[in-house]
């Protein structure tokens, strides 16, 4: 009975909009619905595997989804360490509750800070820049400049989340370690090498085997909110591409095929995450 309204809100919207997959098939015209829009087979992934920007979308897409996860294990990875050597409770607890509040908020409201922060003309940034005689950098608005923006703001919000997980695998780490390698003449950077780490090493695989399943995500709310047109070279993602197609030039069955391609590629690196996680960190979901 506890189970019964989470899985009746899963049914309701996760699979029942499934249905929706048959207009990658079709030629979807929306007066005529699912069943009245003509079938045109495979036509819409000849399309896709034609269309110009599709290769750039993709490798924009794993692009900035790779680095969000590399980033996204180091900066946690190092600053639970660094909570952890803290010898004040207080200070720690402090600090912990600081860079974990980001996590609760949207990247609406988010992307209005960092707009207001990277501001060319105005923002906070670009005026310490200038103070050392750098001209104004347009963060939001260049190719070169706006996928790392996106990686380092992703970082900060999310790695306070990532932090605690990695603090709880710390509490696992026999204090009986330290002890000895203290009597042993191991000062604080060894220990870290030679009992943190190690310590935390079944957690850090696991964690960068199941993001795995990530690749493809690159996070459509934040490029969402912060992306434009001068930037699409670089900062169009799968997801985006699709809202664009869908939404906004109403070719529903081609941006629902190249949805449902992204699931397909996506499933095989979720299962194949899923298999290395339990053979390299015993993890298993049944």
């Amino acid at each position: 009975m506890m189970v019964l309204p989470g899985l009746i809100l899963v049914l309701i919207f996760s699979y029942y909009p499934m249905a929706g997959i048959i207009m990658a098939f079709q030629k979807y015209i929306p007066n005529k619905g699912l069943i009245g829009s003509p079938f045109i087979g495979m036509k819409n992934f000849q399309l896709l595997m034609e269309y110009p920007d599709i290769g750039r979308v993709f490798l924009n897409t794993i692009y900035i989804a790779v680095m969000k996860i590399i980033a996204g294990l180091i900066v946690p990875i190092t600053i639970a360490i660094l909570l952890n050597e803290l010898r004040k409770e207080w200070v720690k607890r402090t600090f912990q509750t600081l860079v974990y509040l980001p996590h609760f908020l949207s990247w609406v409201l988010l992307s209005g800070i960092l707009v207001d922060i990277l501001s060319p003309s105005s923002g906070i940034l670009n005026q310490v820049l200038s103070i050392f005689g750098i001209k104004p950098i347009f963060f939001l608005g260049e190719n070169a400049w706006f996928p790392y923006v996106m990686v380092i703001s992703d970082v900060w919000k999310e790695f306070g989340f990532g932090t605690i997980v990695y603090l709880a695998a710390l509490t696992g780490i026999n204090p009986s370690l330290y002890e000895a390698a203290e009597i042993d003449g191991a000062g604080r950077f060894k220990q870290i090498l030679n009992i943190t780490l190690p310590g935390m090493m079944p957690i850090i695989i696991l964690m960068l085997t199941l993001n795995i399943g990530n690749v493809l995500n690159a996070g459509f709310e934040q490029i969402f909110n912060l992306y434009s047109p001068p930037v699409y070279e670089s900062a169009d993602i799968i997801d985006t591409f699709v809202y664009r197609l869908g939404v906004q030039q109403a070719q529903f069955g081609f941006a629902t095929a190249v949805g449902l391609l992204k699931s397909i590629v996506s499933f095989i690196f979720i299962s194949v995450s899923y298999v290395l996680a339990y053979r390299i960190a015993n993890y298993r979901i049944f």
